[in-house]
């Protein structure tokens, strides 16, 4: 019986303690980024294409305020029909100048997205490759608190569902099994 009990206690204490050795690291992806030779072409095409779409805005409100002024200096002298017009026309380019600045926006944002996103997949490519080889069973983003890297584990949510009591159907923001 003791022999038993000794055998269980050091089964016990092996699957303890290998579960206690998973290893966890951090990193600072923003920090790494910062390194990356790449980045510094992307923030320029960044700044580019912003100045770019900034000039089209300054172009937008520099006729915007010719109209503008050019309808307060002759207001006096226009007929109803013309106000009319002229009021609509300026109406009508606030309209465009605020569907641009939207437009523009998303698109600068999608810029981005394109220049950054090989680099974050490069970068987080690497952060899995190190994990591998170095016995890492997850690895967190330090600057961001986000789960970058984890050893391939099993989904335990039909499990606790099953603990819970809780019979619904799978939710849609389950994590796929690796």
């Amino acid at each position: 019986m003791k022999k038993l009990f000794l055998i269980f206690t050091v089964a016990t204490l092996s699957l303890s303690s290998n579960v206690m050795a998973q290893k966890t690291a951090h990193i600072n992806l923003n920090d790494l980024l910062l390194l990356m030779p790449e980045r510094k072409k992307a923030e320029t095409d960044i700044q580019d294409y912003a100045k770019t779409l900034d000039g089209q805005m300054r172009t937008m409100n520099a006729e915007y305020e010719s109209k503008v002024q050019e309808y307060t200096s002759k207001e006096s002298i226009m007929t109803e029909p013309v106000k009319i017009d002229k009021q609509k026309e300026i109406a009508d380019l606030e309209e465009r100048i605020r569907n641009f600045q939207t437009t523009a926006q998303e698109s600068l944002q999608k810029k981005q997205s394109e220049l950054l996103e090989p680099m974050m997949t490069k970068a987080k490519k690497s952060v899995e490759e190190v994990a591998k080889e170095n016995g890492y069973k997850y690895v967190i983003d330090s600057s961001q608190g986000m789960l970058l890297y984890a050893d391939a584990s099993d989904d335990i949510m039909a499990l606790v569902k099953k603990k819970m009591g809780l019979n619904a159907a799978p939710s849609t923001t389950e994590a796929p099994k690796k």
